[in-house]
Parts: C-alpha cells; sequence; structure tokens
C-alpha cells in the first residue's frame, strides 16, 4: 500500500497539516491546507499527515482538499475507534489511518486492523509506552508510532521515545513522532532506528512550513569537532552545528577529559581512539590505534551498535582517493579529514555524505577555537 511503501524507501519525514494543538493552542488556524501540502511535496516529505479531529481545529474537509492538491501518500489523523471511521478516511482520500492504542483494546484494534486492509488503507498503530510497544509488535501492526508525547498530560520525554525506538522490532516501520524541532533530533530518531520522523508543530510555527521540513531532513549534517571550552560549544550551537565533537583520545592536542554542555537540539559525540568508556554521549566516534595514532578510518556507535563508517585521512597524511573511498562507501559516511569553508562543498558535491566533519580548520591553535572561522565553517557545509 501506498503509505507504508513510501516509508520504506529510506529515512524521511511525514509532515503533518493541524491548525491547532491542545496543548500548544493555535498554531497556524487560518493555513491553507492546498498550499501547504503543495510545498510539503515540493520539499521532500515522504507522506503528509491531516489532521481531521475538531479539537485540532481539523476537518473532513481538509483531507479532501490535500488529496486533491497533492499526489503524497496522506495519513488520516484522529480518534478512531470504529469502520465506519476508517470508511470515512478512505472516502475522503487517505492512503491510511490512526490507530492509538492508548484508546483501544486488544480485540478492537485488531479489528480495526483487519477492516483497514480490507479496504486497502494502511494504518499507523501508536504507541508512548513500553507496555503498548508490546502490543503493537504482538499485533502485528505494519508500521508502529512512537510518540514521545503522552497523550494524557501532554509532556514530551523524548529519551523515553529514543529508548523505545532502539525496542521497535527492526522488520516494522518505525516513526518517531511529535518533539523533533531540529535536524539533529531527527538524526537521533533516524540512528536509533526510526524510519521516519512525524513533524507538525514545528513546521506548522515555521514561517515557511515547505522550507522548515526541507532543514529538518537535508543531509550533510555539520559537526564542530575538538572542543574543550564551553564559550567554543556556544558559538558552534549558535552557528547551526548539528553535533558537538570531543576528543577523549590520550593523544590528541585537542584532548578534553569530559563532555561540556550542550542543548537537546544538538548531539555530543565522544570521539575515542582504541578504548572507549561511559560518557553520556548521544554518539560515539570510534578510530582503532595503529602505530600510536589513530586508524585512518573510523565508526560511529550508537546504543553500542555501528551505525556509519567515518571516511578519513590517514594521520598527517594526504591521501588523493580520499573523496573517492568516501563516494564509494556503503551505508551512512561521515565525511572528515583536511575539510574547511573553502573546499567542503566540492567534497560535498561529489560525495553526498551523510555528515561532514572538521577540527583544525575552525580552530586558531589546538583545542582553541576561531569563532569566525567556526561560523564559517558552518554556513559553508549547510
Amino acid at each position: 500500500m501506498r503509505f507504508a511503501a513510501a516509508l520504506s524507501k529510506g529515512f524521511g519525514a511525514i509532515a503533518e497539516f493541524k491548525r491547532r494543538s491542545p496543548s500548544a493552542g493555535d498554531l497556524r488556524p487560518d493555513g491553507d491546507v492546498v498550499e501547504i501540502a503543495r510545498a510539503y511535496e515540493a520539499n521532500g516529505a515522504r507522506a503528509m499527515s491531516v489532521l481531521v479531529d475538531e479539537r485540532f481545529a481539523g476537518t473532513w474537509d481538509d483531507l479532501r482538499a490535500a488529496r486533491a492538491a497533492t499526489t503524497l501518500p496522506l495519513l488520516a489523523k484522529g480518534f478512531f475507534s470504529t469502520p465506519e471511521h476508517l470508511l470515512t478516511a478512505r472516502e475522503a482520500g487517505a492512503d491510511a489511518a490512526l490507530l492509538i492504542l492508548r484508546d483501544l483494546d486488544d480485540a478492537t484494534c485488531a479489528s480495526l486492523l483487519r477492516e483497514a486492509d480490507a479496504l486497502g488503507l494502511d494504518t499507523l498503530v501508536e504507541a508512548h509506552d513500553a507496555d503498548e510497544l508490546a502490543r503493537a509488535t504482538k499485533l502485528d501492526a505494519p508500521v508502529i508510532g512512537v510518540n514521545a508525547r503522552d497523550l494524557s498530560t501532554f509532556r514530551i520525554d523524548r529519551d523515553a521515545q529514543l529508548a523505545l525506538l532502539a525496542r521497535a522490532p527492526r522488520e516494522r516501520i518505525v516513526i518517531a513522532e511529535s518533539a523533533i524541532e531540529t535536524r539533529a533530533q531527527g538524526a537521533a530518531a533516524e540512528l536509533t532506528g526510526a524510519n521516519a520522523i512525524l513533524v507538525g508543530s514545528t513546521l506548522m510555527r515555521a514561517p515557511n512550513p515547505g522550507a522548515k521540513l526541507a532543514e529538518l531532513i537535508s543531509r550533510p549534517l555539520v559537526k564542530v569537532c575538538g572542543l574543550t571550552r564551553q564559550e567554543d560549544v556556544d558559538v558552534a550551537v549558535e552557528a547551526g552545528a548539528d553535533l558537538v565533537g570531543f576528543i577523549l583520545a590520550r593523544e590528541s592536542p585537542r584532548r578534553t577529559d569530559t563532555l561540556l554542555d550542550a542543548p537537546p537540539t544538538v548531539l555530543r559525540v565522544a570521539v575515542f581512539v582504541g578504548e572507549e568508556h561511559e560518557t553520556g554521549a548521544d554518539v560515539v566516534q570510534f578510530y582503532a590505534r595503529e602505530n600510536g595514532h589513530r586508524s585512518r578510518d573510523g565508526v560511529l556507535r550508537r546504543n553500542g551498535a555501528q551505525v556509519a563508517s567515518v571516511v578519513d585521512l590517514p594521520w598527517e597524511q594526504a591521501d588523493e582517493t580520499h573523496l573517492e573511498r568516501a563516494r564509494t562507501a556503503a551505508g551512512r559516511v561521515m565525511l572528515a579529514g583536511g575539510l574547511g569553508p573553502e573546499n567542503v562543498r566540492h567534497a560535498i558535491d561529489i560525495v553526498h555524505p551523510w555528515a561532514v566533519d572538521s577540527a583544525r580548520s575552525t580552530e586558531s591553535e589546538p583545542g582553541i577555537k576561531d569563532h569566525d572561522a567556526v561560523r564559517a565553517w558552518v554556513e559553508a557545509a549547510r
């Protein structure tokens, strides 16, 4: 079916249209669903979600208008509990319907899954805790949503969401719902196993929802590494870096003994050579130790599992095959080594990496950042 098929093609986003939120109030009460649907499609959405419930100031007419405006698969979002709800969704143009386990017992949900299948509808079965995730898995839901927002209290817990994403069955399509405001937060869900993020309020608050969507799903991510001072971390974040890196290898002139503070809008990366230990970092960048220095290439790990490769230069050497090796590497690639504001765009155009990494080009001396250089690096890489 169209909705599930669109989400099985690699990491992407479901872009949501909603006029208001029960927790945040009015978002875009006079929003033009036709204009926004077309903007979402033009800016890379895999699918579109449309709120049809009156508590969100939604109507079935919004879904019908979106259907007439876009070829994207459409998810009808509401509090559905009967076959009639599903039939209405299908007739209004939906390709999928939301089923919230908080409001449905297993027998009812199983019946609705069968009814949806008979109608040619996909479903998004939503869980927000471990018990509901287990229920969704047992119900054999093909598409499972993990919501960071507790719909009873409206409280957001992104750490709990990421922990659930890590436990979700890999053979299902898994969606991270709610609380995605930055590229880094979307990337955390991606690295933890989500096939897609569902983003609503962040887009609807933005002056240009389509441009904000394009920003959230764009790659590469930009990393500023070799940070040793809090003021430098703060500048990197302010400049728009997605990843901030802290080198804990004993031989590095950029060594720090601890990870410095960073807001939840970015990911902290702990860089190790030869051995590693627990730091609380969002991501670990690991190199083997060879001849007293780091190996040429490394890996990125999250929750102990490799999630990307790091294609780098040999220690203090050049390599004319660097970009070609990165371009032909399988899977997610972080490109590192010899990159600065003057050449990173050329490298990105050749390699199309998942992330780019630089330490030396942004410093005035090892471990001390030149703030203008940090800003120039981020601007060039974005």
